[in-house]
């Protein structure tokens, strides 16, 4: 249990109800505050064959001339006689992978025929492959200079025959199978190198149990020769039923896998491949095993023959040669294959028993498994890559592991971007495009997340999901809603990566109905989906004008406008992105697309122009240049007449260039438009009008009548007037605002914009002289251009298409999500990640308890004792203690730094600088995020807030996390912008030099509401109910469900209310007012109560629960009760005016004043005077000078103070006697 005192009453409140660190959230902690906006960083490898080929044409040359044995070679008695694979048998085989392909045999030729033969399939292949196989059992042994041979007419003489010859006859590409004896060299002479010693004296097999020509038996009747050779090894003892006859009646087809011959040969293919992906260098596994169906089985076959044969005492040699593979462990695998098959083969064929199928693929499955859980819980990256990865694409030939195999296939590409490229580079890609065939509705979340997972890697698959029609597959699963937010994601996204800068894939999805899909998918409550939905729109009608006009139809632009206020910041990036591809996709200007564009541009600039997010203004960036480009000669002129009219007085700014401009609250005066009576009207016409503007609507009302008749007719040889109140006009200014952008990215991009605007404007022969402008203005020509190039496509914009300005990574960084593994470190309670968080709560709670230990003692005890002393650069004006690090936070000027005030560090310094004035003066600092990793929130007297990271390391320099301009036209005359920061419900609230106070919703980075003070007078100071640590004093079902009518608030009529919304602000003013807000109750009524007590201006305010604490610059501390009228409490803590500033403790019942006089008094909430701080610690200690800035540490009982003489200190408690 603990206590909790509220007004003096002790109640004792339940630890488990109270607000803990845990419980609060982190702000500005998204991957879009903490990454570079960019893409991924992954090379896609070259999977895909940059040509497939196919082997048309197979030569059959048999030398056999059975009967009569070759003069070099000594048979064994008895020795192998069996021929069974000549002629048609042979071609047989060879069919069974090549079933279309041109066969010709060859039974003991002469050299002619050979010629003849060689030469006629060249001829018929053209540059397609040809197979040369050549059986040499008949006759001698190649010889030494490359020759094999073959016969005369009669048969009585053997003819040499030149390798080299054969190589002339079968041209290019070709591949040659040679069975003979002494084939080595043969393959060496082909390769024309020296005739290896080794290779000379091999012969081949004669063992009479295995066929005679071994070699090609392998090759084209692989299951068989290996199932002889199996029962022919010792081992085969074990099984005494098994014998070679049976061998022969083995049941089944090798093309039907629910056999036991077809599921050998299936078991055969994922080992032999296994074995040649584990082994060769990925490029000529590519060549060899993926590029020709025939060569794969020809390779595959080959590593049984070498293992066969080497069993033999003979060595089969290729070109390209593959490393040795006949002592690779998965030929265990394949030995127990055969195994359990051999043993079930009596029982089959003698009592007709039913095959059961071999657990060779649920075997295989679980060590891939076993090798992911491992890949986990290490660098999965670093790990050799899983050998059963070919396997699991076999399987997925099997409907009765395909959900297994698909659901590891999914894991293993989680695993992230190397994955993918293994997969591909395996041959993943043809086994997933056919399964888009399959009708089965639960394959579908895997299929589309393995999509996903691979077009977020390579996106040259969307021309394969074209051809196939599989952009279908994932229409339907967008619309199918029973399916998973995610997995319809994941289909949103692989649609979009479809439609992608490829005009066939733009088509087929247009005529797929995508437009009208996506537009229902627009108000999903998943903010993915939503994004992605967006995006899928924009990539549809980039470049595209027949999907832009069948958005118009369907108003999708209107539609888009809802999401340019979405909770999410990267929906509303995504609109934005859409709404500028939607304007950039005009090939041919009309009217009617000019008013469209003309209402998206209004929109934009009205709706997020000073939107709280960088990634949204970046995105308004990059949509407007678009409209800059197509209306490239109107602002060209705009930008002449800015030119002309800026006079040398007026006041300039330095750019992120170094370009001097005049400042964005300065007009551009015209002098059709000086009287205020025009100016007025023009305004609200135009805030009446953009309030609606249908898309088949002319905006006729953008300015008044004058503007009207001048705007944009439509065609490309027009412009309009440039009147104050003309679209471009608006949007030009709104560029120049945007050039001044707190963030320095956003600002640069603009004044790139603006400036190639302004760069051309300075050549005269880009420019329209005012009487050509006048001609081409004129009616009669507009119309007469729009008769002749109406519904026309303009062919050279087709051929040119314009090159952005500026860029942003915003889709590419948003497609990376996809890409990288959805297992976060974060979620994993054994990392490194979750240990740190769970110390700093821990240290965070120790804190807590000593200072509660403090506070007992602060009423009785003195704040005298100095533990931190440090002389700044410029005099301080602001001070914020990090409430649980040892950090203090100074601002002087434009800058501010960050110390270490336990060991008197300088950790960090910055200067925070300005893109409106030449310098801005700091004027609020907050602590974000303070009980994890903390933030600093930066206020400046140019109306910007910027947010910044401490770099941890040898960097003093902090990073840039966000940067927005909390108020546009703010003239700093007081305060300029005031700021204070409420963790618990993530709502910053602001005011100033203005006569609004406005609330920011951190979570959504939105403006929440404005809520007008009252007062012409600059709010001084704020405070609210959840500012800094006052959360901790709350329960947690004052999270969501609104306080008690104590605390000052009413729950809502539906049980919730939003963040901002919960509990109450006061705000000081420089009149000497202290105003109370509840911020429950709408703007206009949210004043609820107003005290006038005050001679001077407010300096401090603090809300602690029903009471409010309040001191000014003439000296006075007064209480107040939110519930009556007039203050109930008053103190004249420092006379005649002179407190400079005041500090009040959030928990402990003092207050701290500071006086120009260089002293600093410290008081109780009842007023009794503690102790006074007149000089600095030490023996010839000096007096301090006047105090600029005070800051009490939010728990503990430790004062940090400021002094106009450039020192800053801290003082706390004196010890214990």
């Amino acid at each position: 249990m603990a206590e909790l005192t509220i007004n003096g009453n002790t109640e004792e409140v339940n630890e488990k109800d109270t607000i803990t660190d845990k419980d609060l959230p982190l702000s500005f902690t998204q991957d879009r505050h903490l990454e570079s906006i960019e893409g991924i960083d992954c090379v896609a490898q070259m999977w895909r064959m940059k040509e497939r080929m196919k082997t048309v044409s197979v030569a059959l040359v048999l030398c056999l001339n059975v009967g009569v044995d070759p003069p070099d070679i000594v048979k064994t008695q008895p020795c192998a006689r069996l021929e069974s694979w000549i002629g048609q048998n042979l071609q047989t085989q060879y069919e069974r992978w090549q079933p279309r392909a041109r066969y010709k045999q060859s039974l003991d030729p002469t050299s002619d025929e050979v010629k003849k033969l060689c030469t006629s399939l060249r001829r018929n292949a053209k540059e397609e492959r040809v197979l040369f196989h050549y059986n040499g059992h008949g006759v001698p042994k190649p010889t030494a200079n490359g020759e094999i041979w073959v016969f005369n007419r009669t048969y009585t003489q053997y003819i040499p025959l030149s390798i080299y010859d054969l190589q002339t006859w079968m041209g290019a590409p070709s591949i040659y199978v040679y069975d003979c004896s002494n084939a080595g060299i043969i393959v060496e002479s082909f390769k024309q190198f020296a005739i290896q010693h080794e290779s000379e004296y091999e012969v081949l097999p004669m063992n009479p149990d295995l066929p005679a020509d071994l070699f090609t038996a392998c090759l084209t009747t692989p299951i068989k020769v290996a199932l002889r050779w199996f029962v022919l090894q010792p081992t085969s003892k074990l099984m005494p039923k098994v014998n070679l006859d049976l061998i022969d009646k083995i049941p089944g087809q090798i093309t039907d896998r629910r056999t036991m011959l077809g599921e050998l040969n299936w078991i055969f293919t994922a080992i032999t491949d296994t074995i040649a992906w584990n082994t060769l260098p990925r490029d000529l596994f590519q060549k060899l095993f993926r590029q020709d169906l025939l060569v794969a089985s020809l390779f595959r076959n080959f590593l049984l023959a070498e293992r066969i044969m080497r069993s033999c005492d003979c060595s089969p040699v290729s070109h390209p040669a593959l490393p040795p593979t006949y002592q690779h462990p998965m030929w265990n695998a394949w030995d127990l294959a055969l195994d359990l098959s051999l043993g079930q083969l009596a029982g089959i064929i003698k009592n007709e028993d039913t095959f059961e199928h071999l657990p060779f693929f649920e075997e295989q499955l679980t060590a891939f498994q076993v090798w992911l859980q491992l890949a986990e819980l290490s660098g999965s990256e670093e790990r050799n890559p899983p050998e059963q990865l070919p396997i699991v694409l076999q399987v997925l030939l099997s409907q009765v592991h395909r959900m297994r195999a698909l659901e590891l296939l999914g894991k293993f590409l989680d695993l992230g971007p190397w994955a993918v490229n293994l997969a591909l580079s395996v041959g993943i890609f043809p086994y997933v495009l056919k399964l888009l065939q399959s009708c089965a509705r639960e394959l579908r979340p895997m299929l589309v997340f393995i999509w996903a997972k691979i077009l977020a890697v390579d996106n040259t698959c969307q021309a394969d999901l074209v051809r196939d029609h599989g952009h279908k597959y994932f229409l339907s699963v967008v619309q199918d809603t029973s399916i998973s937010p995610d997995n319809r994601t994941q289909a949103t996204f692989i649609l979009a990566s479809i439609v992608n800068n490829y005009r066939d894939g733009q088509e087929a999805a247009l005529q797929g109905s995508l437009v009208s899909v996506c537009l229902e998918q627009l108000n999903d409550p998943c903010p993915h989906l939503r994004q992605w939905v967006a995006i899928c729109l924009g990539r549809l009608w980039n470049h595209y004008e027949k999907a832009r006009w069948t958005g118009v139809r369907d108003i999708a632009h209107e539609k888009l406008y809802n999401l340019l206020r979405d909770p999410c910041p990267e929906v509303r990036a995504a609109a934005v992105y859409a709404l500028g591809t939607f304007i950039n996709s005009v090939t041919e200007r009309s009217e009617h697309a000019n008013n469209i564009d003309h209402s998206i541009v209004m929109t934009l600039v009205n709706t997020v122009s000073g939107d709280m997010s960088c990634l949204v203004r970046k995105e308004l960036v990059n949509a407007l240049q678009w409209v800059v480009l197509a209306f490239e000669p109107v602002f060209l002129n705009v930008a002449m007449k800015e030119h002309n009219n800026i006079s040398p007085v007026q006041d300039t700014v330095v750019t992120p260039t170094g370009m001097r401009r005049i400042a964005s609250r300065d007009i551009i005066r015209i002098n059709d438009y000086d009287s205020k009576e025009n100016l007025k009207k023009t305004n609200l016409d135009t805030k009446e009008n953009l309030k609606k503007t249908s898309s088949i609507s002319c905006l006729n009302s953008m300015g008044s009548n004058q503007i009207m008749t001048q705007s944009h007719t439509g065609s490309l040889g027009t412009l309009p007037g440039l009147g104050y109140g003309s679209v471009y006009m608006k949007m030009w200014n709104a560029l120049r605002l945007l050039e001044t952008d707190p963030h320095p990215e956003i600002a640069q991009m603009c004044c790139t914009v603006t400036g190639y605007i302004r760069g051309v404007a300075k050549s005269p022969p880009t420019l329209h002289p005012p009487e050509t402008i006048q001609k081409l203005s004129r009616p009669a020509l507009a119309k007469r251009a729009r008769k002749i190039h109406r519904n026309t496509v303009n062919e050279e914009s087709e051929e040119k298409v314009r090159q952005p300005l500026v860029d942003t990574k915003f889709i590419e960084w948003s497609s990376k999500r996809f890409a990288q593994s959805n297992k976060r470190q974060k979620g994993d309670t054994e990392s490194s990640f979750h240990y740190e968080r769970d110390w700093r709560q821990t240290r965070n709670s120790n804190i807590r308890i000593e200072a509660s230990e403090e506070q007992r003692r602060a009423l009785a005890s003195r704040v005298e004792s100095q533990v931190f002393h440090t002389r700044t650069a410029v005099a301080p004006s602001l001070l914020q203690l990090h409430p649980f690090d040892q950090q203090i936070a100074v601002a002087g000027n434009d800058s501010f730094a960050i110390w270490d005030w336990g060991t008197g560090a300088k950790t960090t310094v910055c200067q925070n600088k300005s893109t409106k004035l030449i310098s801005s003066k700091v004027t609020a600092l907050e602590w974000i995020n303070g009980h994890d990793i903390a933030m600093l929130m930066v206020a400046s007297e140019d109306g910007s807030i910027k947010l910044w990271r401490p770099n941890v390391g040898m960097s003093r320099e902090p990073s840039l996390i966000s940067a927005w301009q909390a108020f546009n036209e703010l003239k700093p005359k007081y305060t300029g912008v005031i700021m204070t920061w409420e963790q618990w419900t993530q709502t910053l609230i602001t005011s100033g030099d203005t006569r609004v106070i406005r609330f920011w919703d951190a979570e959504r980075e939105l403006k929440a509401y404005d809520i007008p003070t009252g007062t012409d007078s600059s709010v001084t100071c704020l405070d609210s109910t959840f500012s800094s640590i006052c959360h901790e004093n709350h329960k947690k079902h004052h999270n969501k469900y609104g306080l008690d009518d104590d605390d000052g608030l009413i729950i809502d009529n539906d049980g919730l209310a939003a963040g901002s919304k919960l509990g109450l602000c006061v705000a000081g003013c420089a009149d000497g007012s202290v105003r109370l807000f509840d911020r429950r109750c709408s703007p206009s009524e949210a004043r609820v109560k107003i005290w006038m007590e005050h001679p001077g201006s407010v300096l401090g305010v603090q809300l602690r629960d029903n009471l409010v604490v309040s001191g000014s610059s003439s000296g006075d501390v007064k209480i107040y009760d939110i519930r009556r009228n007039d203050s109930i409490h008053t103190t004249q803590a420092i006379q005649n005016y002179g407190m400079s500033c005041i500090s009040i403790h959030r928990s402990a019942n003092t207050y701290a004043c500071g006086s120009l006089n260089q002293f600093i008094s410290i008081y109780t909430l009842k007023g009794t005077l503690i102790n006074t701080i007149r000089f600095y610690e030490g023996f010839m200690g000096h007096k301090i000078g006047p105090v600029t800035c005070l800051n009490y540490h939010p728990h503990k009982v430790a004062l940090a103070t400021g002094t106009s003489d450039c020192c800053v200190n801290v003082y706390s408690l004196e010890g214990r006697r």
